[in-house]
């Protein structure tokens, strides 16, 4: 994956809830940029919440590529420009937390893989899983949405804080 398509919602988010238009306007041109500039893949994610108190939620699709490969999105968590946590969308059925954040790409069956199981396994066109990561103090879902074919997949993903939030130190 190429780096500059690390999402890098974060600071975007970060922004208009702190009242930074500067911020804002500054993390929706980087947005910009990165889609306009490289988009290889047809991995889409198309973000929506119902609450402010979620992290990430929205649905995000992986199609198959020219090269017969899955796309795949990460979404990388800073506050306050502190990296926190990466999240791996795809390639397909599979789904990575990783703590911290890097450039280079970590494999979804490595043990710092804080979800197991990391790939899905989808029956009649069904599939839902929820992990809690007490770690980071977070809960994921993935479910299979309407919409799904052959060549794409579409998923609705919800990352949120597990119960009450831990103190900042």
């Amino acid at each position: 994956m190429l780096p500059a398509m690390r999402a890098r919602w974060a600071l975007w988010a970060d922004g208009i809830r702190r009242g930074r238009p500067l911020a804002v306007a500054g993390g929706m041109a980087a947005l910009v940029a990165v889609i306009i500039t490289a988009r290889p893949a047809a991995a889409q994610f198309t973000s929506y919440s119902r609450s402010s108190h979620n992290i990430l939620e929205g649905n995000w699709q992986s199609c198959r590529e020219a090269d017969g490969r899955y796309s795949e999105r990460v979404y990388d968590h800073i506050v306050n420009g502190v990296p926190k946590f990466e999240v791996h969308m795809g390639p397909r059925r599979e789904f990575a937390i990783f703590e911290g954040v890097q450039e280079e790409h970590r494999p979804h069956d490595s043990p710092a893989n804080l979800l197991r199981p990391y790939k899905l396994d989808v029956e009649g066109n069904l599939a839902s899983h929820e992990w809690k990561i007490p770690s980071l103090n977070l809960v994921f879902t993935a479910s299979l949405s309407g919409g799904s074919r052959g060549d794409c997949e579409s998923w609705y993903i919800l990352l949120a804080p597990a119960g009450k939030p831990k103190p900042s130190h």
